[in-house]
């Protein structure tokens, strides 16, 4: 896995990545969430609570939403999201990877945090997955369902914000480095 990631730390690359996914993810956020919402009377949609929801909040939204707003919920916003959880996991993998190189930590044990973009995008398909599963099932919702969808909700949101916090700390010491550069000690 490493070799495979270090193949790929190509900047272009990377940049024509990160831009992409946050592309898809701004067209979710200003087009395809908000069309959602629309039927959903203010109630936010189960992609954006990070907390997670219990089962009487999924049953009131999807009822709420009525027809067309599952339907759009289904056939609008998540086929976006089906590609962003991807996007996601390899360009902040990538990015992460990327700045970890340049600060000469690759190869450590800070090696490890490229990778939690990738649990949360797997983290964010298990969510996906949920959603789809009950917006096909309504009425009939089960608690267990909405129960394990929160818990990838609240997994997809803690391992993104571990992704971004890792991301920062690495250009917080880029950034160190070239306000600050190391100066040799005398002997």
């Amino acid at each position: 896995m490493k070799n495979l990631i270090k193949a790929h730390l190509d900047g272009k690359t990377i940049l024509f990545l990160f831009v992409l996914t946050n592309l898809v993810y701004a067209t979710m956020l200003l087009v395809t969430i908000p069309r959602v919402m629309q039927f959903s009377g203010g109630m936010p949609i189960l992609d954006m609570l990070p907390t997670g929801y219990p089962h009487d909040y999924v049953r009131t939204l999807l009822d709420t939403l009525g027809a067309p707003g599952r339907e759009a919920y289904l056939l609008r916003q998540l086929p976006l999201d089906m590609l962003y959880p991807g996007l996601f996991a390899v360009s902040y993998c990538l990015l992460t990877a990327y700045l970890l190189n340049k600060l000469g930590k690759f190869d450590g044990p800070m090696f490890y945090g490229c990778l939690i973009p990738v649990c949360a995008g797997l983290f964010d398909y298990a969510e996906n997955a949920g959603i789809v599963a009950m917006l096909i099932s309504y009425p009939n919702n089960t608690s267990p369902l909405t129960a394990l969808t929160s818990l990838f909700s609240i997994l997809k949101s803690t391992s993104a914000t571990a992704s971004f916090v890792i991301l920062l700390w690495c250009l917080i010491s880029l950034g160190k480095r070239k306000l600050f550069p190391a100066t040799p000690h005398p002997r």
